[in-house]
């Protein structure tokens, strides 16, 4: 087996939609030394995205590139992609990134595109993951950092994080305590990534 890459600096780039929070506990992990990477790109299909405004504070090349501007999915990936190029980027981060990423994207960067997702996978995927951990009164939820693939939060699971549910746990409740869990766990894969520590069989992920 190869690793996913062998160990290096990571170049990354972000998919935000919203306000970035993923993003910005990855970047405070690089700026406190956890982490050897660069977010070198961060792209919004979302004009008004907070993360825009946070990334360019920050300093970091931040674009919008609004999907209606194009055909279809495919020609807006493309363009996705030739940014992505550009930059040199190692590795494309889903940080509440509110599309699926389709085949052009994942052709270029096979086992490179991450997300993490709020629950423990395979349970709850898709949107109101916290919500329904609630009604369906489980005792564990979670949150998950796996591989991208063309389904909807069903690629390979890297790593995951356990958050007990309360008896009084309410969807916000639950939702606050699990992101605490997010802006750890993000960076902690990427930096096992960046340590040339993992590998993936299939479905299966090796962490050495």
């Amino acid at each position: 087996m190869q690793p996913v890459t062998p160990a290096k600096r990571l170049r990354l780039a972000v998919l935000a939609s919203g306000r970035g929070s993923n993003f910005l506990a990855i970047q405070g992990a690089i700026e406190n030394g956890r982490l050897d990477a660069d977010i070198c790109l961060l792209i919004s299909d979302q004009a008004l995205a907070p993360a825009l405004e946070r990334a360019r504070e920050l300093g970091i090349k931040a674009l919008f590139i609004d999907p209606k501007a194009f055909p279809g999915r495919d020609a807006y990936e493309s363009e996705l992609v030739c940014h992505l190029q550009g930059e040199e980027i190692d590795f494309l981060v889903l940080a509440g990134y509110m599309r699926l990423v389709g085949g052009v994207i994942l052709n270029a960067y096979s086992h490179r595109v991450l997300n993490i997702h709020h629950a423990l996978l395979p349970s709850f995927l898709g949107l109101h993951a916290q919500r329904l951990s609630v009604e369906y009164r489980v005792k564990y939820s979670g949150c998950t950092v796996h591989v991208v693939d063309s389904g909807m939060d069903t690629g390979p699971i890297i790593k995951q994080a356990v958050v007990p549910v309360e008896d009084d746990d309410t969807e916000d409740s639950l939702a606050e305590r699990i992101l605490a869990q997010e802006h750890r766990l993000y960076w902690q894969v990427l930096q096992l990534l960046a340590e040339g520590r993992v590998y993936i069989e299939g479905r299966k992920v090796h962490i050495v």
